[in-house]
């Protein structure tokens, strides 16, 4: 770090990295550097877009001195192999979701970072949403009394071209998966945050609407946690055009439901004063469209948030939010939920 900025470099100049580089240039304490590509017009373009230096050599790009962590954001089955590198050169390393496409390529890559003293942190931009931490604190209070049900609806839309425009989407070496993998793991990560891991999974594979992929694009699936509440798992990238991200929790208690970034459910047996601010603020919350039919339609706000607590988890030496622990799980679940696609079964995780 120089004068307590922390410099960044940007592995892989696709789609997201211009996420991280709007959240990097945004947030305090950091600084955008540089890029690494292994496209010398795509590395070249995207660093004269934002005023830094290009890399088309990995080595060289993870020696420089100039760079105090990376970002990384190639295609998730990548995540690994550059994970290892850059921490056994010192850089601390905040990655793209997924943290990998395996369980035990994620385990990895944080085996390296701790051997290397390096943080490690994971973009899972939707735990830092007001809402959800809202839900958090209530069902944290036992406001919920004991959950019942948890479930999530992801159904959002993909065209063809999306698939289309990089050979490693849609592919289980590059990809790791379909729907569940690539976005609706926003959805299994806020599950597992907000009510825990699984026991036992069971899931389905829809029918298939894109061509020429190899993973699935609409799945459904029952899960029973180890707190003993139930609930089912909707993903797709074929209900056009798009709908909001749903998760809903239901205690003994209360009941909690979120659209995106709106409550709209939020009910108690025990009301408390507050209640009735929370319901107007966040129910007429504009509703944007966080990535349903878009992917480029995201808020960088979260980027943002997850940028500057890896500054300061740097800067002071503790943990991030989401370290890499914490970014494995919904990689864990997801793997058993594709488990139980291939062997027709339920998956036991206890």
């Amino acid at each position: 770090m120089t004068d307590s900025v922390l410099r960044f470099g940007i592995a892989g100049p696709g789609t997201v990295a211009h996420l991280h580089s709007s959240a990097i240039q945004q947030a305090h304490g950091a600084e955008l550097v540089a890029v690494y590509g292994r496209g010398e017009a795509q590395t070249r373009d995207f660093a004269e877009q934002y005023g830094i230096k290009a890399y088309t050599d990995l080595d060289a790009f993870l020696s420089s001195g100039d760079i105090d962590a990376i970002t990384i954001a190639t295609a998730s089955g990548a995540h690994r192999d550059i994970g290892i590198l850059a921490a056994a050169k010192g850089k601390h390393i905040l990655c793209e979701k997924p943290l990998e496409i395996t369980p035990e390529r994620s385990e990895e890559i944080i085996s390296a970072c701790r051997e290397n003293d390096v943080q490690l942190a994971v973009f899972f931009q939707a735990r830092f949403d007001k809402c959800t931490q809202l839900a958090k604190k209530a069902i944290a209070d036992g406001r919920l009394g004991n959950i019942l049900l948890a479930s999530c609806q992801m159904r959002w839309y993909r065209t063809q071209e999306y698939y289309d425009s990089a050979d490693w989407r849609g592919t289980w070496k590059l990809d790791g998966g379909g729907c569940l993998m690539n976005q609706g793991i926003h959805t299994i990560d806020l599950l597992v945050h907000l009510v825990g891991d699984p026991a036992v999974v069971s899931a389905f594979q829809g029918p298939c609407t894109h061509d020429r992929i190899e993973v699935e694009d609409n799945l459904c699936a029952s899960v029973v946690f180890k707190n003993g509440a139930i609930g089912t798992i909707e993903a797709s990238t074929s209900c056009s055009p798009g709908f909001p991200r749903r998760i809903e929790i239901s205690g003994e208690n209360g009941s909690i439901s979120i659209e995106d970034n709106r409550i709209v459910r939020w009910e108690f047996d025990e009301k408390m004063e507050e209640d009735e601010a929370i319901v107007t603020r966040f129910a007429a919350a504009e509703q944007g469209a966080g990535g349903a039919s878009d992917p480029t339609a995201i808020d960088v706000t979260g980027h943002r948030l997850i940028v500057e607590d890896f500054v300061r988890c740097v800067r002071e030496k503790h943990k991030p939010n989401i370290d890499g622990i914490e970014g494995k799980r919904a990689v864990d679940f997801i793997c058993a939920i594709y488990e139980s696609i291939r062997s027709g079964s339920p998956v036991n995780l206890v």
